[in-house]
């Protein structure tokens, strides 16, 4: 009797890796954009930035694959697209600490500024908002 064949169709493999890598070089290039030429700032800014990168990743997910993300490259995606801002928000810490030592407040608002990322991309990655797009 020969073995048993998962027939079920799998989704292609996705390169997840490369999207939070655009993800967060569209974070890098909007900040710059709006921070020193645009003169926008604050935590709206951060806002603002958070949400455009976090539907634009869902929206091309969702045009380039035709179907919703599978919870597991969701979560590759987020953890990859946190991890990676979140060393770039602590080497941008170290570069404030080394000027002078940032207050508990700043710290508070540096955290705030941080986890607007992570949020937005976990609220619109998701089969509830790529739904719309394929």
């Amino acid at each position: 009797m020969p073995p048993s064949r998962n027939l079920t169709p799998r989704p292609a493999e996705v390169p997840v890796a490369r999207l939070a890598l655009s993800g967060v070089a569209a974070v890098i290039v909007l900040n710059l954009l709006l921070r020193t030429f645009v003169k926008l700032g604050g935590l709206l800014t951060t806002l603002l930035i958070a949400c455009i990168v976090a539907a634009a990743m869902a929206l091309w997910f969702a045009v380039r694959q035709r179907r919703a993300p599978l919870p597991s490259e969701r979560r590759r995606l987020v953890w990859l697209y946190s991890g990676v801002l979140a060393l770039l928000y602590l080497g941008l810490l170290g570069m404030m600490a080394l000027k002078n030592d940032p207050s508990p407040m700043g710290l508070l608002i540096f955290g705030l500024h941080y986890l607007c990322y992570p949020l937005f991309a976990h609220l619109l990655f998701t089969e509830r908002f790529s739904r719309r797009f394929y």
